[in-house]
């Protein structure tokens, strides 16, 4: 018989009924029955009840086994008594007859329980997420991003795809946040970083002729951290096409993530059309550019009904030509309660309140909006939004580029209140006609808005001749249920277009040489056009492992703090490794 085991701990049937049997694994829970012990043993693959009487040559030493003793036993297979049957368990029609234990390692006092799901304070986990990793809900999360990840390399092989992976040493790059940096100790005073994303790389390689390109890269931000995005290090699903147009990469990708959400939905519906929203029609329907379309409010610009009303607070704000009242309906919200806690929570966000209109029997108009207005204006609004009897209708007024924030977070608080959002379900959709600028208000100057490697609408003749804040780009964004999980473009591969791209957004054309030196010499030589996308990996395990909370589906996460509590990172470097490195600490004053 094998040293350790002869089966794993999730192993066992009916059908090894009278069977010798050796398991190893962890001791789950022990349960004294009148002097008969039952130890639940524990491994990667499962949990079996094993029984332990005062007439066994092991009951000694089973009286002292403890929570997370790893452990040897032989015994025999035996059915469970009639009436004790596990049915949630695979191996639970049969239980081990326990006659020979070996400690294989004993565990001190642990700091955290690993049985049961309860929760315990973050830097305690974090700092001993060995033991919390045994636990059996963040164990299944783990395993489930593993089988997403198999998931995703072979539907991406089915699609013709290559595996190719890019180095993780490499030079700085402005791709929208801070880049870690590596000194270099053989060319003192000069850095390395590491990725933010293999964006370049992945164009290189188009330029190099290997045409269909996908890794799970990891890439690397020096940015805070916050719930849905993991401090320091994230995986992308990052692929990459040539001789493509958006609609290429579209009918390329939506099979590979709609069939991986059908695949771990557990049953959830997903949708299979994907909807194509304008990033301006998300901002004003929704007021995010990732709306959670499980949520049926789609909001409405109402300026008409209250331009030269008697609720002279929208009536003045309408006398600037740029500012919008938009309405955000609430089916079943028609209700004093719930309109006076909308208003409070609205204050809570920093608004001063949030208007509304409830809609009585009858129809009639009720509030002091409604009361302001008079019931024809108050008619004209319900017919164009069709709120009924028993609605309500709220608020926002003044410059929907200072708004759209806030009304799109009130319209998801609608929702979540009136329980109109639908929680089983996956909503999938694309987010295109991204703007290729913006206008950056500290710096007054043009920016790029996302990605500066994008091919503007119109090519080099939009970037000519048209005003750059009405530019859009070939550029689009995957969404679901309230969460961007990918980002795309079609690239900019023409050198002129690339460097007046840039020089609108402030670089010269020297600057682009030197910053993109690599990828703007291989656009001289035949670049083909191309495109593609990254998803994260990260966030999509996270939605269909049921969670908020990133570190709930990663190995070996940071705190909030961007601190690794188990390996002490980050910590300080010796003198010695500094002078090697020219690399001298000059640290700010407390």
């Amino acid at each position: 018989m094998h040293r350790y085991r002869s089966h794993t701990c999730g192993a066992l049937r009916e059908s090894n009924i009278g069977e010798t049997v050796r398991l190893s694994g962890w001791v789950h829970r022990v349960r004294d029955h009148g002097g008969v012990l039952f130890i639940d043993l524990r491994d990667h693959y499962g949990l079996t009840q094993c029984v332990v009487d005062p007439d066994s040559p092991a009951f000694s030493l089973a009286e002292k086994l403890r929570s997370e003793f790893v452990v040897r036993m032989d015994g025999k297979a035996r059915r469970r008594p009639e009436g004790t049957d596990n049915d949630d368990l695979p191996t639970g029609k049969i239980e081990i007859y326990v006659t020979e234990i070996e400690v294989l390692g004993p565990a001190g006092d642990l700091p955290l329980p690993v049985f049961g799901d309860q929760e315990y304070p973050e830097d305690i986990r974090l700092k001993y997420r060995f033991l919390d990793l045994r636990r059996e809900k963040l164990h299944q999360n783990i395993m489930t991003r593993v089988e997403i990840i198999k998931s995703m390399r072979r539907r991406m092989e089915g699609q013709g795809f290559f595996e190719f992976n890019t180095p993780i040493l490499t030079a700085s790059s402005p791709e929208g946040a801070r880049d870690f940096l590596v000194p270099s100790r053989i060319h003192p005073g000069k850095f390395y970083a590491l990725p933010q994303a293999p964006q370049q790389y992945k164009q290189l390689l188009m330029m190099s002729g290997f045409d269909r390109y996908f890794q799970i890269a990891p890439c690397f931000r020096d940015e805070d951290p916050r719930a849905d995005r993991l401090p320091g290090e994230f995986y992308q699903l990052d692929v990459e096409m040539s001789f493509v147009t958006q609609e290429d990469v579209f009918a390329a990708m939506e099979p590979v993530i709609t069939g991986v959400f059908e695949e771990f939905a557990k049953g959830k519906p997903v949708s299979k059309n994907w909807r194509r929203i304008p990033f301006a029609e998300a901002l004003r329907k929704y007021g995010s550019d990732k709306p959670d379309l499980r949520n049926p409010i789609e909001m409405q610009d109402v300026s008409e009904h209250f331009r030269g009303s008697g609720f002279k607070v929208f009536a003045r704000m309408l006398e600037d030509p740029k500012n919008q009242v938009w309405a955000i309906p609430a089916p079943g919200g028609g209700s004093r309660a719930f309109c006076d806690r909308m208003n409070s929570w609205a204050q809570g966000e920093g608004q001063p309140g949030l208007g509304y209109i409830m809609w009585r029997e009858g129809g009639e108009g009720a509030g002091p909006l409604a009361n302001n207005i008079g019931p024809e204006r108050t008619a004209a609004i319900r017919a164009q939004i069709g709120t009924k009897e028993g609605d309500a209708a709220f608020f926002v007024a003044g410059d929907p580029d200072k708004f759209w924030k806030f009304s799109g977070l009130a319209r998801n608080k609608v929702g979540e209140e009136l329980n109109l959002t639908d929680k089983e379900r996956f909503e999938l959709a694309w987010i295109v006609d991204f703007p290729m600028y913006e206008y950056n208000e500290d710096d007054k100057k043009v920016d790029f808005s996302h990605n500066p490697f994008s091919m503007p609408q119109g090519g080099l003749e939009a970037l000519k001749s048209q005003d750059p804040l009405t530019i859009k780009a070939f550029q689009y964004d995957i969404t679901c249920n309230g969460y961007e999980i990918a980002s795309g473009g079609i690239r900019n591969h023409v050198p002129e277009a690339m460097v007046k791209a840039f020089e609108i957004a402030g670089y010269g054309e020297q600057e682009v040489v030197d910053r993109f030196g690599g990828m703007y010499r291989a656009f001289q030589y035949g670049a083909p056009p191309h495109g593609g996308m990254a998803a994260g990996v990260d966030r999509i395990v996270m939605l269909l492992c049921g969670t908020t909370n990133l570190r709930e589906i990663s190995l070996f996460p940071m705190n909030q703090q961007a601190m690794d509590l188990l390996m002490g990172a980050p910590s300080e470097a010796t003198t010695k490794q500094l002078r090697e490195l020219h690399v001298r600490v000059n640290l700010p004053q407390k």
